[in-house]
């Protein structure tokens, strides 16, 4: 599904937001303290199908700061998104084409031992939901929630929700290409 982004007029959506969010594994009686499990948020700028910067919890900003990662979060403890990047699409260099917006398991576990897990597009201007994803359960260790791309009518996000295997960024690469088309 494609959602439109405007960027001017009376409700531009030039200010976006992702959120992440999950909590922290349980304790279980006799069973210990589980390990810590940090996911992190991702935003990879591309130039058509060629990977510009990335925005992450290495390097926290992108793009002289249009996209930036707003702290990095390793357990999930806390209540509401864990985890926040910030998108200004005005400021973006003209050979940005496309922006991923991506979920890994730095520590490893898969996502069918995640809680509650979570990632969502947000209005940052009015904290309204573009979209939402729960952070589907399996034997995956990342998940591309979607891509922001710019067409000729202007920027739009296009929902994917697919799981991969990815601890890193560079990881997901070889899974991202297929969806950095132009609308």
């Amino acid at each position: 599904m494609l959602i439109p982004l405007p960027t001017t007029g009376a409700a531009p959506r030039d200010y976006l937001a992702m959120g992440l969010g999950w909590d922290a594994p349980r304790w279980r009686l006799f069973a210990g303290r589980p390990d810590d499990i940090d996911l992190n948020a991702a935003a990879l700028l591309f130039d058509d199908v060629d990977l510009v910067e990335v925005a992450y919890s290495e390097q926290l900003t992108a793009a002289a700061g249009a996209v930036r990662l707003h702290g990095d979060n390793l357990t999930g403890d806390g209540i509401g998104d864990d985890e926040l990047i910030t998108i200004e699409l005005n400021r973006l260099p003209e050979q940005v084409t496309a922006v991923v917006l991506l979920v890994t398991c730095y520590t490893g576990q898969t996502f069918g031992e995640v809680r509650n897990g979570f990632c969502r597009l947000l209005d940052a201007r009015t904290g309204a939901e573009i979209a939402r994803h729960t952070l589907l359960r399996g034997p995956h260790s990342g998940l591309i929630m979607g891509v922001i791309v710019r067409g000729d009518e202007g920027w739009v996000y296009r929902e994917v929700g697919v799981g991969i295997a990815a601890r890193h960024p560079i990881d997901a690469l070889p899974h991202l290409t297929q969806y950095l088309s132009r609308p």
